[in-house]
């Protein structure tokens, strides 16, 4: 939907922003992240032209946003700033209604539209008739972003929106955000300081430095794939740890776990298990690979006749993960079910790995140790 086409910056000696080029989709929420002067502010303001750029192109639905209407480009957005942006002069009903105003849209629409904004943001009608300076910073936030969303713009921008507000609050406007943005599917910018912030709210994260694009990704794969030493370092060496939605069964299985068939006897059960240093095997179907239990050397043990089948002992009765399943997913599978052992496997049941209780300790163990430690 927005595409930046090698676009630089300078003004006069200084440059601020260099040929960068990236494309953000429809309805997604992307954050620009970085250290002071990086180009995140100047970057966001190309987009309705607050600032113009030296050189290169900016194409919004294909259009290049030079040849728009500047004033209708600015009126088809939502702006949302730090210091919320709101007319001190104006109630809050009238702060919300303005730009709807300008466009003479109809004013039984107009008033529909404030009540719903109001809903949205979750504030009583009696703030409609209050001023600015009679609301706390939270709620001066919220009537920004109802502000924002009045005329239903398909991209809107927020720089910094939340960054003065006391923590409570801030996390509060956080998952509103989101909570918004999972019903509405708007094209948001957001730039901030706050990489907490960002991994939360984002569905891509842009890293800059010295107005340069150094990581355009997911969340899960800059705290996962940092791209060099400095987006490593920005990120934290443990941040994964404050998000550990995205460590997945897969990311931490056994990927070769010890298998054998059905029909091995469990003489030669209990000798592979000997063989290969393990307590368990995984028993499959052939090549295949669909799991059809498991069988413990506690179990092999018991029995009097070692010449059995291993299906004869086995335990059918298996908890299983899927590979994206979250660590937290995994957690709670071997607490409910005290497992030892968790295999994970694809939709069709096939075995793809193992996790095992020291996987799972090596894994958590991890946060705790620096990486040449771990390593």
């Amino acid at each position: 939907m927005i595409k930046f086409e090698n676009i630089s910056k300078r003004y006069k000696d200084k440059v601020v922003l260099k040929n960068i080029t990236f494309e953000i989709e429809r309805g997604k929420l992307v954050a620009f992240i970085g250290e002071s002067g990086c180009g995140k502010t100047t970057t966001l303001k190309m987009i309705n032209r607050l600032v113009k750029p030296s050189s290169g192109k900016i194409y919004i639905d294909g259009e290049d946003v030079a040849s728009k209407d500047v004033i209708k480009l600015r009126r088809n957005m939502g702006y949302v700033i730090q210091q919320t942006g709101l007319f001190p002069h104006m109630t809050v009903k009238e702060n919300i209604e303005i730009i709807s105003k300008i466009e003479k849209r109809d004013p039984k629409k107009i008033e529909e539209r404030t009540l719903e904004m109001m809903d949205m943001i979750g504030l009583d009608y009696e703030f409609l008739n209050r001023y600015p300076s009679e609301l706390s910073g939270g709620q001066q936030q919220r009537i920004g972003v109802a502000r924002a969303f009045a005329v239903d713009p398909e991209i809107i921008l927020m720089d910094e929106p939340f960054s003065a507000l006391d923590p409570i609050t801030r996390i509060s406007l956080q998952e509103e955000l989101m909570d918004l943005q999972e019903k509405y599917k708007k094209t948001i910018v957001f730039v901030t300081h706050d990489m907490d912030e960002a991994i939360k709210i984002a569905d891509l994260v842009c890293i800059m430095k010295d107005g340069e694009i150094l990581q355009y990704d997911t969340p899960e794969n800059i705290l996962k794939s940092p791209s060099n030493e400095f987006v490593s370092r920005f990120v934290g060496k443990n941040r994964i740890w404050t998000s550990p939605e995205y460590i997945k069964a897969e990311d931490i299985m056994i990927d070769s776990p010890v298998t054998c068939n059905k029909n091995m006897t469990l003489f030669r059960c209990m000798e592979k298990m000997r063989s290969t240093k393990v307590d368990s095997l995984m028993v499959t179907e052939g090549k295949s690979r669909i799991l059809l239990g498991i069988v413990k050397a506690k179990q092999i043990q018991t029995e009097k006749d070692s010449n059995k089948p291993v299906e004869e002992v086995m335990d059918t009765d298996v908890c299983c993960v899927k590979p994206e399943d979250s660590i937290i997913d995994i957690l709670k599978v071997v607490n409910d079910n005290h497992a030892s052992s968790i295999p994970v496997l694809d939709d069709e049941k096939r075995l793809l790995g193992l996790i095992t209780k020291s996987s799972l300790v090596t894994t958590l163990s991890q946060q705790y140790l620096e990486p040449e430690e771990v390593m």
